[in-house]
């Protein structure tokens, strides 16, 4: 006789959503306000690292919020400005492709995040990082909590607003570089970049010469003006 089939959802489909647990707690704790801060561009071959910290509303925390990769194009534009409308604080930062070549795209990221909690309005007394590193030199308490864009609300805020923020940046770039088609892969090693690349050389201050196929395969560097910017190492608010 054959077996029912169970109507509950495996274990591997069960799809977890953020929610405010963990800045409740913390406010328990008295540890208030809370900070959500993520990157977003640590593996593309060109652009910055940008970065994002955020500090919901306990009261006003728009619905939808999720790990911007889980996202769309549209959903994460819509909820950009819903974060930007109701949260209590928003703050970006960004290290560009040369202050990634002179560190690591790890230490970058770090610095980026911590800048962007550093530029919030109101000072957080806790700030929750999404992966295995909590920034160093920050000015609160910090905590990191792995694949915490899935998890905390205020992470999955701040990973929107690095996303959204990153590709509009990358948009700029492709009116700027159009042979690149930047807007497109926004920066990522896709063979229409990788073409590019190939048949017109990396830009420089925009391409991440320490990452392959630069640093492996030697590549000169093209002197080209790089997208009005992106060499400087703080977003504007």
């Amino acid at each position: 006789m054959a077996r029912a089939r169970s109507d509950s959802p495996l274990l591997l489909e069960i799809v977890e959503k953020p929610d405010f647990s963990f800045e409740t707690k913390a406010m328990a704790e008295g540890l208030w306000p809370v900070a959500g801060m993520d990157e977003a561009g640590r593996g593309p071959l060109a652009g910055p690292v940008v970065a994002a910290a955020v500090i919901l509303d306990p009261a006003n925390i728009p619905d939808g919020l999720d790990d911007s990769k889980r996202l769309n194009h549209l959903q994460r534009e819509a909820l950009f400005l819903k974060i930007l409308g109701s949260a209590l604080g928003v703050s970006m930062a960004s290290v560009s492709a040369e202050g990634i070549d002179g560190s690591n795209i790890l230490k970058a990221s770090l610095e980026a995040m911590r800048r962007a909690l550093a530029g919030l309005p109101i000072q957080a007394k806790l700030a929750l990082a999404d992966g295995r590193d909590v920034p160093p030199g920050l000015l609160c308490e910090g905590r990191a909590l792995i694949k915490g864009d899935q998890r905390s609300q205020s992470i999955a805020a701040a990973s929107i607003v690095a996303k959204v923020m990153r590709d509009r940046m990358m948009c700029g770039c492709g009116s700027h570089h159009e042979r690149y088609g930047f807007e497109v892969h926004m920066g990522y090693a896709t063979v229409r970049h990788r073409t590019a690349i190939e048949a017109h050389g990396p830009v420089a201050r925009l391409h991440r010469a320490s990452f392959a196929p630069f640093r492996l395969g030697g590549v000169e560097v093209v002197e080209q003006e790089s997208f009005a910017g992106l060499s400087n190492d703080n977003l504007p608010p």
